[in-house]
């Protein structure tokens, strides 16, 4: 195992952005840059022993300030989406940046996702980002110090561990934002990828993507990936869901509460027989099928078109603010926040 560091430019203000590139002895390589704590690539091996970038991103600082959706940042700190962009703790009203049809609050405006964060090396398989949130940033309360540890296994297991830790009662909600292709990040959209996703129930949205009503079932709807499904087999379904959200971009709900790693969800591709394992300790998953990609360039040039890149966000689920009947992600002062997740490759003819 192998951790190096090369410079990868610099933000508007002068801050120097690197890149550490995690390396295991199978050549496997996770990029990750400290503009937004983002996993910029993701590069293993294919059926016919080629690497393959298997991960949306750009190849400079400045298209990720100008062009991103979030691809590969660190989110929070809420991930997705709080309607009205306010909520009450103790009695008391904060009103966040409604960074979304100036409605909703989107993934805290970007709070974690697009500052510079700080870097070390603690072994050879890992880094560690640092990040501090002021209080009031984009609205919410507390100091919030946070930590992300990226690790890279021998056998191509890349765990992402999530820690943060405010002075004043907040909601802490950290995901990965990572568009996943795994015939590679300029081959073409995911609709022939596979998918299984081990939950019977979403949330339902409406038309600004804030959950409504109870837990929907996924029995017999286009919802229902608890066998492998193709993304695309029934993306285009008239479903009221599917149309309110042009495509798959809901919470599938795992738990009720914080549980022990846990396999939740997998993908395999054909052509690539690259496959990806989806491990959680939290509550929920989006399952986002890149809808309103609109052809930005990537790396190399390559263009990012609609729904070349699948997410599978782990995180607690959306708007749980005002949601009393959601899983809880109301942190007090001093209470620390902490999660993992796992994304697990392998290439294996079944």
């Amino acid at each position: 195992m192998s951790v190096t560091r090369e410079s990868f430019g610099f933000m508007p203000d002068g801050t120097e952005i690197y890149k550490y590139i995690l390396e295991n002895g199978k050549g496997t390589q996770a990029h990750v840059l400290t503009l937004g704590a983002t996993l910029q690539s993701f590069i293993t091996s294919d059926k016919n022993g080629e690497m393959r970038d298997v991960l949306l991103g750009f190849d400079t600082v400045e298209d990720y300030l100008s062009k991103s959706n979030y691809q590969g940042a660190t989110v929070g700190r809420y991930a997705n989406r709080i309607g009205g962009a306010s909520f009450e703790i103790n009695g008391r009203e904060y009103k966040l940046t409604p960074n979304e049809k100036n409605v909703t609050s989107l993934h805290s405006a970007g709070d974690f996702s697009y500052n510079a964060w700080k870097a070390i090396v603690p072994d050879a398989d890992m880094v560690e980002m640092s990040y501090f949130s002021p209080d009031g940033s984009n609205g919410f309360p507390g100091n919030v110090d946070v930590k992300v540890v990226f690790r890279l296994t021998e056998d191509n297991k890349l765990s992402i561990k999530y820690r943060g830790i405010s002075d004043k009662d907040t909601y802490l909600n950290f995901t990965n934002h990572s568009y996943f292709n795994l015939n590679g990040y300029s081959s073409g959209d995911v609709l022939s990828h596979y998918l299984k996703i081990d939950s019977p129930f979403i949330t339902p949205v409406d038309e600004l993507s804030i959950p409504q009503g109870d837990p929907m079932s996924v029995e017999g709807t286009p919802f229902d990936f608890r066998k492998f499904t193709k993304i695309g087999d029934r993306i285009e379904d008239d479903h009221v869901q599917l149309k309110m959200t042009g495509g798959y971009d809901h919470n599938y709900c795992l738990s009720d509460s914080q549980v022990p790693l846990r396999e939740v969800a997998q993908s395999y591709s054909e052509d690539s027989v690259i496959k990806m394992k989806v491990l959680t300790t939290l509550t929920g998953k989006q399952f986002y099928a890149g809808n309103f990609l609109k052809g930005a360039e990537g790396k190399n040039g390559k263009p990012m078109e609609k729904r070349s890149g699948f997410c599978l966000e782990t995180q607690f689920f959306p708007d749980t603010p005002h949601r009393p009947d959601f899983p809880s992600c109301l942190f007090k002062a001093g209470e620390e926040y902490s999660s993992e997740t796992v994304f697990a490759f392998s290439c294996e003819q079944e």
